[in-house]
C-alpha cells in the first residue's frame, strides 16, 4: 500500500495520525498542492475527484476521501481499535466523528476555502471551479465559535470526544482546531477549561508528530 498526500493538507494528517496510532507503516507519495499536481493527469486517474489524500492499494485499487480509508484499515488493522469495538460504541464513535468533521472541520474548511487569496475560483476542493463568496467567512467564524462551545460542553462530560476511549473523533477534532489556529488565528476560547485538558492529552500522542 500507499498514500499519496500531502503535508500541507488537514485531511492527510488525519489519515497519517491514524497510521501511527496503529502503527501500520506505508510509503507516502508527496503531491504537491502548491504547484496544482492535484490535477495533473497522472493523479486524476489515481483521485478523478482530485483531491488529497488516496490510498493505493498493492492490487492497484484506488481508495479515497478520509472516511472510507480509514474503514478499509479499520477492518484490515483491527487492534488497537478506533473506530469502536461493539456495535453501539461503532455507532456512537461514527456520530461523534461526523460531528466533528460537519460542525468543526468542514466549517474551517469553508473560512478558509472563501477566503484565501491562492484559491479564487476554487472555494470548493475537487476537480469544479467555485467563486469565493465573502460571506461564507463570516457564518464561518461563527460556526467555529459554536463548535468550541459545544466541544466545550461535551468535554465537560467525557474524557474523550466519543466517550471513555480515544478515538477517530478526536483525531477529527485536534485537526479541526490545529487548522483554525493555524489559518485563522481562531484557537480555543481561554476559558473552555474541559476541552484545554482534553487538548494537552490528546496533543501530546507521539502519534500527533506524524
Amino acid at each position: 500500500m500507499k498514500l499519496y498526500q500531502s503535508s500541507g493538507s488537514p485531511n492527510s494528517r488525519r489519515v497519517k495520525i491514524y497510521l501511527a496510532e496503529k502503527g501500520i507503516t506505508m510509503p507516502f507519495v508527496p503531491v504537491d498542492l502548491g504547484a496544482r499536481e492535484q490535477f495533473s493527469d497522472a493523479y486524476a486517474a489515481i483521485n478523478p475527484r482530485r483531491v488529497v489524500p488516496a490510498l493505493v492499494l498493492d492490487d492497484g485499487t484506488a481508495i479515497a476521501e478520509v472516511p472510507a480509508i480509514i474503514r478499509y484499515l479499520e477492518e484490515t488493522h483491527p487492534n488497537p481499535p478506533l473506530l469502536g469495538s461493539s456495535p453501539k460504541e461503532k455507532a456512537i464513535v461514527a456520530m461523534w466523528e461526523r460531528r466533528m468533521e460537519l460542525e468543526g472541520f468542514a466549517a474551517v474548511m469553508e473560512t478558509v476555502r472563501n477566503g484565501a487569496a491562492g484559491l479564487k475560483g476554487r472555494a470548493i476542493a475537487g476537480p469544479h471551479g467555485y467563486n469565493q463568496i465573502p460571506e461564507l467567512i463570516v457564518r464561518g467564524r461563527s460556526r467555529i465559535a459554536d463548535f468550541y462551545g459545544d466541544l466545550e460542553a461535551r468535554l465537560s462530560d467525557m474524557p474523550f470526544v466519543a466517550g471513555d476511549e480515544f478515538s477517530i473523533a478526536d483525531i477529527t477534532a485536534i485537526v479541526a482546531i490545529d487548522f483554525a489556529s493555524k489559518a485563522l488565528e481562531l484557537s480555543m476560547p481561554g476559558e473552555n477549561g474541559a476541552s484545554r485538558r482534553w487538548y494537552s492529552s490528546v496533543a501530546t500522542r507521539p502519534s500527533m508528530t506524524a
